[in-house]
């Protein structure tokens, strides 16, 4: 009876020590944001610990741009944002669950933009008059 009692006193601890770690995870991922501002500082964008943007600014030098550019370079600078983001979550998660299926569970479930380097392009989109009609932008 006293090994069983132990074993619970065990099991209990354990569970204690998983919901303090999950506590202080979810505290650590809701004051987390990724930031990013284009090469010449026309927009600068924040996004929150899901990849959502939370802030957009765009400086007067956005003005001089056509509307099809300035919504690419918002674009790529969200993506940029996310990825930083992104990075900090998958830091953050390997501290608590370490490597393993929930920290490829939580890689998996990242925004788009969080494992997809800038400029990447899949293999399978190697149409030259595609290439030209959307060009890849390198930040």
């Amino acid at each position: 009876m006293e090994q069983a009692a132990q074993w619970l006193a065990g099991y209990d601890e354990r569970l204690a020590r998983a919901a303090a770690n999950a506590k202080a995870a979810n505290e650590s991922l809701r004051q987390m944001s990724g930031t990013a501002t284009s090469p010449r500082g026309e927009v600068a964008v924040q996004v929150g610990p899901s990849g959502a943007m939370e802030d957009i600014r765009l400086t007067p030098a956005a003005r001089a741009l056509e509307a099809e550019q300035l919504a690419q370079l918002i674009l790529t600078t969200a993506q940029q944002a996310q990825r930083t983001v992104g990075a900090q979550v998958v830091e953050i998660m390997t501290e608590y669950v370490g490597d393993g299926p929930a920290l490829e569970f939580v890689k998996e479930n990242m925004p788009p933009a969080a494992g997809v380097e800038a400029g990447q392009r899949r293999v399978d989109d190697d149409n030259d008059d595609d290439f030209f009609a959307n060009p890849v932008v390198i930040v």
